[in-house]
């Protein structure tokens, strides 16, 4: 487990994100505990959570391609 201040993480949250893949990085504030940055996998594990079709679908990395509807324009405005 790697502990780093709030001044560590806001300065490197790169390094907090590699660390994170091998154990949860406790973040504190003054001394204090007050979050905990975990891996995806390691917060599945912990929740019991599983991946759906609409998690993996909305992952996708293309979202943000412009959408071309031109080709079906003609279905939606019909003969003229």
């Amino acid at each position: 487990m790697k502990v780093m201040t709030s001044r560590e993480f806001n300065q490197d949250v790169s390094l907090a994100k590699r660390a994170a893949r091998l154990a949860p990085v406790w973040i504190t504030d003054r001394g204090t505990p007050t979050h905990v940055l975990l891996s995806i996998e390691a917060f599945q594990r912990l929740s019991g959570a599983r991946e759906t079709i609409v998690d993996l679908l909305a992952m996708r990395d293309d979202d943000t391609a412009p959408l071309d509807l031109s080709a079906d324009r003609a279905a939606w405005t019909g003969p003229r």
